[in-house]
């Protein structure tokens, strides 16, 4: 295990970093841009989505880790858009006139 750390040491660094930007760069996010961003996220998971679908069918009848990965990625990928796009609408319903 400290072998395979210190081979991918590199990548560990980038992983923390893009993590600690990701949340400042997102927590500095207007509200008002918070719609348009659910969004694109939606559309990047649905991408994902695709991918993992690729991935399944490609891969040998024997791979379990293969499948079974691919297929919990469909599952979430799945959750995660129909959430966001549940989430975009209450977001949307906000900004309508009130009769």
């Amino acid at each position: 295990m400290l072998l395979w750390i210190h081979q991918h040491q590199e990548y560990i660094y980038i992983v923390i970093l893009m993590i600690f930007l990701g949340i400042e760069i997102i927590g500095r996010v207007p509200s008002v841009l918070h719609t348009p961003l659910m969004s694109g996220a939606n559309a990047i998971h649905g991408v994902v989505i695709i991918g993992a679908i690729i991935v399944m069918g490609k891969a040998e009848s024997d791979n379990y880790l293969a499948l079974i990965l691919g297929f919990l990625a469909v599952i979430l990928g799945t959750i995660n858009v129909v959430g966001g796009f549940v989430v975009t609408d209450r977001m949307l319903e906000m900004f309508k006139k009130k009769k």
